[in-house]
């Protein structure tokens, strides 16, 4: 489920639902320690990905593969949703 923002955020920035719902089913966790986990496409989750995919649909989603989403750790929730410009740094 998504909060207003994150849909907002998400037409704002282009990113289709189905770019949401890979991050769910192959994107990595990363628990941030602020009550939230990020959800984004590693190396790995990537390969994974296309391997269960078409390749019609990896040419299609290569533009998206930068994408991350914000998710609340209470409800599952999505808060925001958008286009990474820095690594995540993770401990």
């Amino acid at each position: 489920m998504m909060t207003k923002h994150a849909a907002v955020r998400a037409q704002q920035r282009c990113i289709p639902l189905e770019i949401s719902m890979l991050l769910d089913q192959f994107g990595e966790r990363h628990y941030n320690g602020n009550g939230v986990i990020l959800r984004y496409f590693s190396k790995a989750s990537i390969r994974n990905m296309l391997k269960k995919q078409s390749e019609k649909l990896s040419a299609k989603i290569k533009h998206y593969f930068d994408v991350y989403k914000v998710v609340s750790v209470d409800g599952g929730n999505t808060i925001t949703i958008g286009y990474r410009t820095k690594r995540i740094k993770r401990r």
